[in-house]
């Protein structure tokens, strides 16, 4: 069947939805590729046109590529171009189907069988086909780019013969794909980074990057069992902008980044914009959903009466383009491939393939938004009740003892634990009364100073576990040949498992600190 690779009027020409490397993919699937000639379109320069012809794509008019039997294009159809799709046809784009519902009714008019890019389903197994974040963990970078071109001072703090200068300190409103994006491009530039979720689980994610994680417990939101944030209260709103707008006095730049299915939430008001520092950098990138600052322009560059800069720009992926295609174009070549199980050129759609279902947003003359909801299992579902047993059947697993219950049995086994350890300490020489105290002082010490370690250091703490384990290796090879069996068995036995620490703790470390290395053999 052919693929064709149109341009909708009105895209930006920088973005292609499909690249020369993935028209060659999307012929091995068994397609034939038609990508629309453009001298200033996504086809670009010569050499990329030669790229396509290496590929195997023809170049043909807007036309054939529209009447295609698979239709790929970023942005959707106009209202000319719908005219030239043929009825039957399979369309992979941006659809926005919860924002267009005329457009979902004309395609379905049509028959047209339609899958919205920007619908792919939240889940594990549907990552690498979301456009959205995909896109936005570019947008992220670029708006810290752009606020660096603005600021008149550099990102990282300099010591000189001169004199020394402070970093700049950036302020990062959400922590979601592009969030994240805009943290570690900042902190990467020496910025002095803080950053705010209402999402509690974001904060080590943003810790984990070497910002700071500002938190307000006022302002924080619940989730949902189905694994999704549940809305702020107004109570909870009007703490979340009172800590924007502290954050944001202080901060050289700050980055917003909330928006909520195309929906832009205020975020920063034109009273906390009026009380930054002149000079200071906003960059909305919820911009194309009206923008979570309430002076921002979508599009445009602002400067307030006080100096301060927004930038409300729509087109932060594009001005990465060739970057930003070969995402899109990676995500149309997963899209088509998880269509064409047999790789003959034939999509198939599979309405109990939850992402494919997910997507498919008109099919068969019919408006098939929204999809079924997916269960995620971002919340353990509650216990089912038990029920009443007949004699002769197997018994369920036994329900756990009432707290109370529990809290007595750990009383009366600590307090034999502590007899225990009397005993012992009574029956022990003088110098192991005083070994084993320090003993029970590092396993109290060591518990609490674990317990309070971020996620992300827990690969440099099992390094310094390992060269715990070495000394103690080393110490058990010194009683190795005692005089007494007791002595050697146990020197035997320490030396055996602490080899195996630091040995097999060296090797995970050293493979999961591959996974943060170029060609490094993390898995």
């Amino acid at each position: 069947m052919r693929l064709g690779a149109p341009r909708a009027a009105g895209s930006d020409p920088r973005l292609a939805a499909v690249t020369p490397e993935a028209a060659g993919t999307l012929a091995d699937l068994g397609y034939e590729v038609l990508v629309e000639r453009s001298a200033a379109g996504t086809v670009g320069p010569a050499a990329e046109r030669d790229a396509y012809d290496a590929a195997g794509a023809r170049l043909v008019g807007p036309a054939e590529a529209w009447a295609a039997d698979v239709v790929v294009t970023l942005d959707p159809p106009g209202a000319d171009e719908l005219d030239l799709l043929r009825p039957g046809a399979v369309l992979v784009s941006r659809l926005a189907p919860a924002a267009r519902p005329e457009l979902l009714a004309a395609l379905a008019a049509r028959e047209v069988t339609a899958l919205a890019l920007d619908a792919v389903p939240r889940i594990s197994r549907a990552q690498s086909l979301d456009v959205l974040s995909a896109l936005s963990n570019v947008a992220g970078y670029r708006a810290v780019v752009e606020a660096a071109e603005e600021l008149d001072s550099m990102f990282a703090g300099q010591v000189t013969a001169a004199g020394t200068t402070p970093p700049a300190r950036v302020f990062v409103i959400g922590a979601g794909v592009a969030g994240l994006a805009a943290i570690g491009t900042a902190v990467s530039l020496g910025a002095e980074v803080r950053a705010f979720d209402v999402r509690p689980e974001a904060a080590d994610q943003i810790e984990s990057l070497g910002a700071t994680a500002v938190r307000a417990a006022d302002a924080t939101q619940t989730v949902s069992a189905d694994g999704y944030a549940a809305a702020l209260t107004d109570e909870q709103e009007a703490a979340a902008l009172r800590v924007y707008a502290d954050e944001a006095s202080a901060a050289d730049v700050v980055v917003t980044t909330a928006l909520v299915r195309g929906t832009a939430p205020t975020t920063l008001t034109r009273a906390a914009v009026e009380a930054m520092r002149p000079g200071s950098v906003v960059v909305d990138l919820a911009a194309p959903g009206g923008g979570n600052c309430e002076l921002t322009v979508p599009g445009e560059r602002v400067v307030t009466a006080g100096g301060v800069v927004v930038l409300g720009y729509t087109d932060l992926p594009a001005r990465l383009g060739r970057h930003s295609s070969r995402l899109v174009g990676g995500i149309v070549v997963g899209v088509l491939t998880l269509l064409t199980p047999g790789r003959d050129g034939r999509p198939v759609l599979d309405a109990d393939d939850v992402v494919v279902r997910g997507m498919t947003v008109t099919a068969g003359g019919e408006v098939t938004w929204p999809p079924p909801p997916v269960t995620v299992s971002a919340a353990p579902a509650p216990a089912p009740a038990a029920e009443h047993e007949t004699p002769g059947t197997s018994s369920a697993p036994a329900a756990p003892a009432p707290a109370p219950l529990r809290s007595r049995r750990r009383a009366v086994l600590a307090g034999l634990g502590a007899v225990a350890v009397a005993l012992l300490a009574a029956a022990a020489p003088p110098d192991a009364v005083g070994h084993l105290t320090v003993f029970a002082l590092a396993v109290v010490v060591g518990f609490y100073v674990i317990s309070h370690v971020t996620h992300a250091l827990h690969t440099p703490l099992m390094s310094q576990t390992n060269a715990i384990s070495g000394i103690i290796l080393v110490g058990a090879l010194l009683q190795i040949g005692d005089d007494s069996p007791l002595v050697t068995t146990l020197a035997v036995v320490a030396a055996t498992l602490a080899s195996i620490n630091v040995f097999g703790g060296f090797l995970v470390t050293r493979r999961m600190l591959g996974m943060f290395r170029a060609g490094g053999d993390g898995p």
